[in-house]
């Protein structure tokens, strides 16, 4: 069998770093009249169409605007211009081996011994992300120790839910046509990645588990169960509080291997 992963929120904790950019950059673009805080976010990545950050951060602006009853052709904003702040607050600059911005920061969910033991239980594995290429092998290579392993980046693939990267991936690991596909996700853009993966190909099975993100997990109860209910209703057949509970065992008790 194949498991894919999402990185951001599932392999890295992003509350502090991606989400905090988004944030960074609504404000800097609304000239600090809105900091979105981690609920309005979550609402707006509930709508499942929100992947890419870039874009997320430019639809809050505009949504900002038009509360103030200015349309988006009367005040355009610029997407570059928007692009270049995020980076500059997640990425920062090279230094001395090292990225100075929030990235640098990040929290790792699982480690190295993670994956050798998908590998040793016969589990092929890899990654289908909406982040930067450089951003993900800072975190796969760089971070927890994996040696080139199969990576669907951004600027390799439709964003999601549109599953064409998923199926890249699929493709890239040597899929075989009676192997089922676990994808490991955390919104409801990747729980969506997976319905649209059966419509395309019916004749395989695809399993799609909602990993919930730490600000989620450790968080209040009330919000963690609207979370969960919102990625089960996205598609989620499984939802677990966080990647590492997707062991070879676990997959094996849903007759996945």
């Amino acid at each position: 069998m194949i498991v894919a992963f999402d990185i951001d929120g599932v392999i890295r904790d992003v509350a502090g770093s991606y989400r905090l950019a988004l944030s960074d950059t609504v404000a800097h673009f609304t000239a600090g009249a809105w900091h979105p805080t981690p609920e309005e976010i979550d609402r707006l990545k509930g709508e499942g169409i929100w992947n890419n950050d870039w874009e997320a951060s430019l639809e809050l602006v505009y949504r900002h605007f038009e509360e103030l009853g200015k349309s988006r052709t009367e005040h355009p904003v610029d997407y570059e211009a928007i692009v270049s702040f995020f980076q500059s607050r997640y990425r920062g600059e090279w230094v001395d081996g090292a990225w100075t911005g929030y990235l640098a920061g990040e929290p790792l969910l699982c480690d190295r011994d993670y994956f050798d033991k998908l590998t040793i239980a016969g589990v092929k594995w890899g990654f289908f992300s909406g982040a930067t290429t450089v951003s993900a092998k800072f975190v796969l290579e760089g971070r927890v120790g994996l040696v080139n392993p199969e990576l669907v980046a951004m600027e390799d693939a439709p964003g999601k839910p549109d599953p064409s990267g998923l199926f890249t991936l699929m493709a890239r690991l040597g899929v075989n046509p009676d192997e089922s596909v676990v994808y490991v996700g955390d919104t409801v853009a990747d729980m969506q990645t997976i319905a649209r993966s059966h419509a395309r190909d019916k004749s395989r099975s695809f399993f799609a588990v909602g990993s919930l993100p730490p600000h989620i997990a450790n968080g209040d109860l009330g919000r963690r169960a609207a979370y969960e209910t919102s990625l089960r209703s996205a598609g989620a057949d499984w939802v677990v509080p966080s990647v590492t509970a997707v062991t070879a065992e676990a997959l094996r008790s849903f007759n996945l291997i």
